[in-house]
This record gives structure tokens, sequence and C-alpha cells, in this order.
């Protein structure tokens, strides 16, 4: 190599290092220097004991300063559930009142905080409706007891990850314990069984146990649904998936499965039969699952067992309607029937199932004359995905309430969603176990028409008319979206295209805004935003109270129950949904209905990981947030458990 050759490399290193070249030279002398000549220097040997010691006080100041950060961010961000930063006293015990019983049971005691006497809220359940209450209401307002036969919060929309080892059980999962210490509150791990109005008790039972009423100035029923049966025969075969239980069973099996095919003992027919997977129900539980299944089948078990055995493999969707995931915009379950599609997964629609058996699934289809025609399934495992029903519970309030509870799959609610029939109005009901009783807008017709258009003329004009719709969304506020949605679109309703709109045409509007005002959909997000509001309602009315601005019981003046909750429907103001779209994993691809139209869909890992993100931003702790990371991690390096336990 020539001397010129070696001074551009040279010089070129030292532009990349961007280091001096006095520097560097510097620095070879010292590091080429002997150490005889270097310790010669007077005071030399303390100096470089002293250095050797740089090293480690840079990281132990780094490590100090990484672990300030590290404990100030936790403390902003979860404070409250970082037991390290935890400085609140336990809560009270409850005891029952000595001498005194009801009915022949005992009756709990429950303390007051800090020896002020606040109002009793009970609130039955632990879902989405229960946890969204607790984490919204103010910790001096209420003396909180929760009742629910779990002692845990289910984040519901990832069981179908939880099903196949892509999340943990625990990451799921979040102690009601830990959610209410932040208000003080009580637990009492039971079921409730039964409910007196009149003296404000709920009885509670503990799994078959010794069983005592609980006192409450203010019940929340949020206790959930269970799946509807709709007269099938046979459901003792089948899986649900609503409790962390249930997702662990439908682990144990789908492994079990596996693992009894691949065995040369079993018989082809019987390893086809194994590994047939069908799903009773097109909604998003049901698609997420079998997205989910599918997963685990082309990313983790491919690696592990025999081809032959992953070709056997079959998944099912039976599916009553015409399209799958139905509730959301035509274009997004054409997509979802396009990718399963592409997946290998069968999708049924228009077939209803007759009944099952431990083997096998009889389902029925109609012909072109409208006989019903008989298919047979041979399966091996069956997931029962289809509609909500009263549980034991909210069916015995409603039969406490016969005049005011009609509907046969949840509880009636008004639109502050307190339960008919209660003359207090102390009695709250919101989830999956609850339905929202809208105003008929058709029903206040000539009402309405009256009020909207000028007593010389038969007719509303278009100023009269957006006039009107701002009256009309102070008095029926549900309403309000659907109401605006007429002003966008009076030509369409003008039929007569005077730029008037007749009583005839006023009717047609009327029965389009009826129609739009149907029961919420049995989702996460319609729990958790009933819990917030129920929370709001529930602080503005301790405040109003405690002020003196309604009416309280007194010695001169006792309101009647219709009186009281008349004053409180006044105050607080009514429940409004605002969709804030539906998500479905469809298996490395996702899709979400906003409404009105707008609708994502993308089959790539990006939507997988969106879809990710916004459940992971949902999560109720901070706590379960780095479980999940930690889980997707594992997921994305090592796969998934294949272990059966």
């Amino acid at each position: 190599m020539t001397p010129a050759v070696s001074r551009a490399i040279l010089l070129r290193g030292r532009a990349h290092s961007k280091i001096p070249a006095a520097i560097t030279f510097q620095t070879k002398q010292i590091c080429t220097s002997s150490t005889n000549k270097f310790s010669d220097i007077p005071g030399a040997s303390e100096v470089s004991r002293k250095g050797s010691y740089s090293p480690f006080l840079r990281r132990l100041a780094c490590w100090i300063v990484g672990t300030g950060a590290f404990a100030s961010v936790g403390y902003i961000f979860g404070g409250n559930e970082i037991e390290a930063f935890d400085n609140q006293e336990p809560p009270q015990e409850l005891r029952l009142l000595e001498g005194q019983t009801y009915k022949g049971y005992p009756i709990i005691d429950t303390p007051s905080t800090e020896g002020k006497r606040r109002e009793r809220l009970v609130v039955l359940g632990s879902g989405w409706g229960a946890v969204s209450i607790l984490k919204t209401l103010r910790p001096d307002t209420h003396d909180v007891t929760v009742v629910s036969p779990d002692n845990y919060f289910i984040f519901t929309p990832l069981l179908p990850s939880v099903t196949v080892g892509t999340v943990e059980f625990r990451s799921v999962l979040e102690a009601i314990r830990r959610i209410i210490k932040r208000i003080q509150g009580s637990y009492i791990q039971a079921a409730a069984v039964d409910i007196d109005f009149e003296k404000k008790y709920v009885l509670v039972e503990r799994a078959g146990e010794a069983r005592a009423w609980l006192p409450y100035d203010r019940l929340v029923v949020g206790v959930g649904a269970q799946s509807s049966s709709y007269g099938v025969k046979g459901l003792e075969f089948c899986h649900r998936l609503k409790t962390i239980n249930d997702a662990r069973g439908m682990r144990q099996h789908i492994m079990g499965n596996f693992e009894k095919a691949v065995l040369p003992t079993t018989p082809v027919e019987e390893k086809q039969r194994l590994l047939t997977f069908v799903i009773c129900g097109g909604g998003p539980t049901g698609c997420e699952f079998a997205a989910e299944l599918h997963d685990f089948l082309s990313e983790d078990l491919k690696h592990y067992f025999p081809r032959s055995i992953q070709d056997m493999v079959r998944v099912i969707i039976v599916q009553s309607q015409d399209h799958i995931l139905n509730m959301m915009d035509s274009v997004i379950s054409e997509f979802a029937e396009n990718e399963f599609s592409r997946h290998n997964i069968t999708v049924l629609t228009n077939s209803r199932v007759k009944h099952v058996t431990e083997n096998s699934l009889v389902y029925t289809t109609k012909r072109a004359d409208g006989t019903l025609e008989e298919h047979e399934i041979m399966q091996g495992f069956v997931l029962w995905s289809t509609g909500n029903g009263l549980t034991p519970f909210t069916q015995l309030l409603c039969d406490r309430l016969p005049q005011w509870q009609n509907n046969k799959h949840a509880i009636t609610v008004d639109d502050h969603l307190r339960v008919k029939g209660v003359a207090d109005g102390s009695v709250y009901a919101l989830g999956d176990c609850a339905t929202v009783e809208f105003p008929q807008l058709l029903s206040h017709i000539n009402e309405l028409f009256n009020s909207a258009h000028h007593s010389s003329r038969t007719e509303i004009t278009r100023k009269e008319f957006r006039t009107f719709i701002k009256d009309a969304a102070v008095k029926f506020p549900s309403a309000t979206g659907h109401l605006q949605s007429l002003d966008r679109n009076f030509e369409l309703f003008d039929t007569d295209g005077n730029g008037r709109i007749s009583l005839g045409e006023f009717k047609g509007m009327l029965e389009f805004v009826d129609s739009k005002l149907t029961a919420l959909p049995a989702l996460a997000q319609v729990a958790s935003q009933e819990g917030i509001y129920l929370a709001h309602a529930l602080d503005m009315l301790a405040y109003r109270y405690k002020r003196g601005e309604l009416p309280i019981v007194s010695i001169a003046s006792v309101p009647t129950p219709e009186e009281r909750s008349a004053a409180e429907y006044a105050v607080v103001p009514p429940f409004l949904y605002h969709h804030r779209g539906t998500l479905a994993y469809l298996g490395r691809a996702a899709a979400a209905d906003f409404g009105e139209g707008h609708a994502y869909r993308s089959s790539n890992l990006v939507a997988k990981y969106l879809w990710r993100s916004v459940y992971w931003s949902q999560q109720v702790s901070l706590r379960t947030r780095i479980l999940l990371m930690m889980d997707w991690f594992k997921e994305l390096v090592f796969g998934r458990d294949l272990s059966k336990f």
C-alpha cells in the first residue's frame, strides 16, 4: 500500500469519526507509552486510580437517573396503581347488624367512610359498565359496595386471542379490589339472587353458601347477559366465550384435539372429525375466534404438526343471516367473507342450527320451494356465539315489575338508565343486561307538526323546519343526530318539490327517525359510555343534594318517591350514545365501521397492529398494558404457547 493511499484512508477515517487529527495522535501516544514513563509523573497513581472509578460512577449515575425517570413516569400515568406509591388506608371490614334479620336472613352493615353518612351505592357485576362507573366516580360522594361472583374485570374483546395463546389469561384481567381502592369501596364475592324494592335490600349469596341482605340507597345492575339458546337442543356440548374459564376450556379442547388427531392409533375419519371446528354465529366474537384459530394454524402449528394433519383442519361458520358481521356496513361484511374464503374458512349463510350432539351438528337451509333441508357436520368442537338473554337475576327483577318490563332479552331502562317501574328511580341498569327505551316520535306527530308550522299555514317551510329541529333536539336528545340528518336530506322528503313539508311528508320523516332509534348494540363501548355517564350523573345528584338544590327527606316535608324521581330527572341530562366505530379482526386483516357509510378495511400487518393498538389504549390499567406488550412481543419472537394444561 502506497503512502498516499494510507494517508487517504487515515483522513477518511478521521472524517467519519469527527475526531481532530491532533487528538487522535495524542491518544495514540498515550496508549502506546509505557506504564513506567507514565508513573514517573507526580500523583499519576492517584489519577489512574480515580480514573478507574469513572465508568462505574457514570453507570451508577445513569441507573439512578433512569430509575428516577421511570418512577416519575409510572407515578404520573399510574400512581394510583403502583403499590410503592400507595398511601391509602385499607377498606373497612363489612359486618352484620347484630340481632337484625329480614325474611330469615341477616343484614349487612355497610360502614360509613370517615364517619360521614353518604348514599350507599351498590354495584352488581364487574363488567364494562360497572368498571366504568368505578373508575369515573368521585371518591367523596358515595359509600360504594361491589357485588360480583368474579373478583376481576375481563377485557372481553381480547378473549378470542386468549383461546389460542396469543394473549395470556392474566393479561386481560384486572382485580376489582385494585379498581375500587381509589374510591375506598368494599367488595363482596357473591351473586345477587333476590331484591326488595320497598326496603331497598338486595339478597346476595356466595356459591350456595350463606345468604344476607345488603341495603342500598342506589343500586346499579350490571350483571351482563347469558347466551340465548333459541330453543336449540344439545347446547351442553358447545362452548361459550364470555368468561376466562370459557377461554381456558376452549384452549384445552383445541390443543387436546390436535394432540389426539396426531396419534397413530386414531382413525382417519376420527382425525377429520376432531379437526373440524364449527362456530355458530357470525358476529364479531365468532369471526374473531375463527381468525385467531386460522392464525394459530398458519403461524404456529404448521411448524410442529405434520402437514397431513394441517390439511385436515376445517373451520366452519354457521350464520342465520344473509351475511356475517351483519351489524356492520355491507362493504365490511363482503370484505370479511372474501378474507375468510381466501383463508379456506367456510361461511354458511341463511343456515339455522337445529340441534347439536357430542360428535355432530345438524343445521337447516331453505330450498327454492320453501321447504327445509337438513345437513349434518361431524365436528370435534362447537362455539355457540349467538344472541343474549336474561340471567336468572335479571329475569327475577323483570318478573317483579311485570307492567313495565316486557322485553324478553334485557331490562328496559329510560334515557337516564333508570329501571322502568321503580317509583323513586333508585335502580339503574346498564350494559348487556339493559336496553334503552327510546321515545317514538310518530306518536307525537300532531303535537310536533302543530309546533313546527305557522298557525296560518298547513305546511312547514325550510326555515321553520330548522327551528323545529333545534326545539325537538332539546325534547328528544337521543334523536338529535337523526333529526339533523332530516335537514341535510330535506329535498328527499319533500316529495312534491314545493320547498315545504306537508303532514304526510312529515309523517314519513318521523317514521325514518323512529326506524333509526333501535336498541343499542351489545358492545363494550356502549356499556363503557353508559358507565361513565352514570358516574357523572350520580356525582351531580350527590352535589345537588349536598347544596340543598334537590328535595331532601325531612320531618317537615317528605317528598313522594315519584316527586323525588321527577326532580332528579329534571336536573340530569339524558344519556347520549356516540358511536366510535366497531372493530373486527379477520386474520392479518382488520375492519372498522364508523357508521354513516364510513368504513375502514385492510389486509396487512399494519391493520393487525392498528387493531391491537386500539385495544391496548382501552386497557383499564397500566399493568395490563405492560402485560399485553410483553405477550405480543413473545408471540412475535417465540410464537404462541402450545402446552395443554
